[in-house]
């Protein structure tokens, strides 16, 4: 999947709030409470959903179908990113419910705050920076918390003594070098075998993995399918194979749950072109045949006469150091209207944008089509778009499926919404912005730049351009989907100023557009380093792309002066001096990604990575990293969902789907864990 992941870290992006001394602090809107919990690095927000009591039973009840779907395939997601994730999940589980000490002691509390990061990022790495994050609390009392619990609370393997277990999971928890890193994607090293994840099993190399698809793959075919993307690779006994997850495969228990829901929801379905996507889903889950994948992606893309709409599945390939095997996500919503107006401007000029891009004309799609977007309102959350969730998405991802049928894009406006609200007043601007005058271009522009940098992004970026006959879908390997972003990113900075976007009626004036570039190069250059330790380089793929910008048009726009890093009171700002001149650097780098994506160059493709996008300034990374302490904010935020409900009569007959926003972030994790966990704690 192509996602946008939300970026700013202030100026109506970021959470505004966090604990003081263990209190949580909570931050009310009008008429919402939008803040629900605080701890470590993390705060969590609530969404609204405005519209939902205004849309037939009939989508009512789809929507409550889909969105039980969403939640069906949580400890898939668990066991994907590491093999120990349900174990010491469950366990934790186990403790905090049958605890009978002391629940103030900093030892249970600190318990307590690292189960919510283990929730929060579906494991023990860290979600975006995927470092394994270690417990505050100590081994002794972990050994004592779970020899006090009942046996049959304790996830131990078949033959297994709880002290065995106990041994094998403390080494787990406790270790730095073991497990560290849950997917690296990049470096000389063996990324498989330096990576945490559980794609892969057996003791494999990153050679035998490349050399097991490559096989698979006939260079003559002109539709090819996502190789690897829904199985895990193993070695067992010294033969290769696939292990499928699909129903009657690997995760069959879960899966099963999902395909049950999506055939409750085939009767609600708004037409038959919806009906046609929910049951050829249905079909792939239940063969795992990656034909019948893209023969629903294809039949996705084309239905856009639909106000509800939803992705479920294994789509997102960020977590696998090599892009090929995807995470389980899934997101359920209905459609904005009036906010649609925006995208649906962006969509029906996709062609004029394509033939104006400052590429070279080999890599121009000749004809757009299939372009859709519009701005969505998101019901659940589930997977990995869940707690923490991206602003837009965009689908599919098989490159001859864009050329042939085109591509969906959505910008999630009520969670950007919730982030905005939930940021007023934080004082991030006053901290880190150079002065008075791009505070004011924020402040009046901000919002709107974001959701029409997203749009811009996600509809028309990674859909734009085309790759050269002959290049492997996969050429740029670990470095894909760094590339990929930076691409799509430079599209939409590019675009958002242009003249063209005024005569739209997408921006007011000609001068919205530097709220944008502010913001980006703010964030690219300084602010986004408060979300890695001092110390550590940068391994996310949106972070990555981010610095890759920044830095790239930073130096080469060092001879005009075009960007500064200023300083002042012994603090380091970011001034831009040439707007006009920013955006040709951009544009400049756009012709250069889209050369390497389009002739599959892997080599200057991983220079381009490792010399701008990777390694971090310490020295300014301690001066940020300070002074963000300051403002006492999290620089990470994610969502509980609304508790979706049905109204019965006394006939039990449906009259009625309700929302209840009054669940807590402990309440809604220990319920999904009771009600949505259907996979074994070991799934070899």
């Amino acid at each position: 999947m192509k996602k946008t992941l939300l970026f700013m870290l202030g100026m109506g992006m970021v959470v505004s709030s966090c604990t003081d001394g263990g209190k949580q602090t909570e931050v009310k809107g009008k008429d919402f409470e939008y803040t629900v919990d605080a701890f470590a690095d993390l705060q969590i927000l609530r969404y609204q959903v405005p519209g939902f009591e205004t849309l037939t039973l009939q989508q009512k009840q789809l929507l409550y179908h889909l969105s039980e779907a969403a939640l069906m395939g949580r400890d898939i997601l668990f066991d994907q990113n590491c093999r120990y994730n349900l174990a010491i999940r469950r366990t934790l589980e186990a403790i905090y419910e049958n605890y009978k000490g002391d629940r103030n002691d900093t030892q249970f509390k600190a318990l307590d705050t690292y189960m919510k990061r283990v929730w929060f990022s579906n494991g023990i790495h860290h979600h975006y920076a995927e470092d394994k994050f270690l417990p505050e609390f100590s081994d002794s009392f972990f050994t004592q918390c779970v020899m006090e619990l009942p046996t049959e609370k304790v996830p131990l393997r078949e033959g297994q003594q709880v002290d065995q277990f106990i041994a094998e999971i403390k080494e787990v928890i406790f270790s730095p070098t073991l497990l560290a890193k849950r997917t690296v994607q990049s470096g000389d090293n063996d990324i498989i075998r330096a990576s945490a994840n559980n794609y892969y099993a057996g003791d494999l190399t990153q050679k035998e993995v490349e050399d097991f698809y490559a096989a698979m793959k006939d260079p003559k075919d002109n539709t090819p399918v996502s190789y690897g993307l829904n199985s895990r690779l193993v070695k067992e006994n010294g033969v290769i194979k696939e292990k499928v997850w699909k129903v009657g495969g690997l995760y069959s228990q879960a899966i099963e749950q999902i395909v049950a829901e999506l055939e409750k929801a085939v009767p609600f379905a708004e037409n038959e072109k919806q009906k046609a996507v929910i049951q050829t889903l249905i079909d792939y889950y239940k063969s795992g045949d990656l034909k019948t994948f893209d023969a629903y992606a294809v039949l996705w893309v084309k239905d856009t006469d639909s106000e509800v709409d939803f992705v479920n599945g294994f789509t997102e390939t960020y977590g696998d150091p090599l892009g090929m095997k995807a995470s389980w996500e899934a997101t359920v919503n209905f459609i904005n209207k009036e906010a649609t107006k925006r995208t649906k401007l962006i969509s029906d000029n996709a062609q004029w944008f394509e033939d104006n891009s400052p590429i070279d004309d080999r890599f121009r799609k000749k004809e757009v089509k299939g372009v859709s977007a519009k701005v969505i309102t998101v019901t659940m959350l589930g997977g990995d778009c869940f707690p923490a969730t991206p602003i837009g998405i965009n689908l599919p991802n098989a490159d001859w499926i864009r050329r042939d049928h085109g591509s969906k894009s959505v910008t999630i406006e009520n969670i950007t919404e919730a982030y905005d609200k939930a940021s007023q007043g934080n004082g991030f601007g006053e901290e880190f912005v150079w002065s008075d005058t791009e505070r004011d271009l924020l402040k009046n522009y901000g919002f709107a730049t974001d959701n029409l940098h997203t749009d811009l992004h996600e509809c028309l970026g990674h859909g734009s351009g085309v790759t050269l006959p002959g290049v492997e879908p996969d050429a740029l390997k670990a470095y894909a989907s760094t590339l990929e972003e930076t691409r799509a990113d430079l599209f939409g900075l590019y675009y958002i100023a242009d003249n063209k976007i005024v005569e739209l009626g997408l921006l007011p004036d000609k001068e919205a557009y530097k709220a944008e570039y502010y913001k980006f190069m703010m964030n690219g250059l300084m602010t986004q380093l408060v979300r890695i330790e001092l110390g550590k380089n940068i391994e996310e793929a949106h972070m990555r792309n981010r610095q890759l910008i920044a830095r790239w048009v930073y130096e080469k726009g060092k001879t005009d002066n075009v960007v500064e890093l200023k300083q002042r009171d012994g603090n380091t700002y970011v001034v831009i001096n040439d707007y006009q001149k920013l955006r040709d650097l951009f544009g400049q780098l756009l012709s250069e990604v889209q050369r390497l994506k389009s002739e599959g160059d892997l080599a200057a493709g991983k220079k381009l990575v490792e010399d701008y996008a990777v390694q971090v300034d310490h020295t300014l990374h301690a001066e940020i990293l300070k002074r963000y302490a300051k403002l006492n904010l999290a620089p990470y935020k994610g969502f509980v969902n609304p508790v979706m409900k049905e109204v019965k009569n006394a006939n039990g007959e449906v009259t009625d789907v309700v929302l209840d926003y009054s669940e807590s972030y402990v309440e809604q994790m220990l319920r999904y864990s009771n009600d949505y966990s259907f996979l074994p704690t070991y799934n070899d």
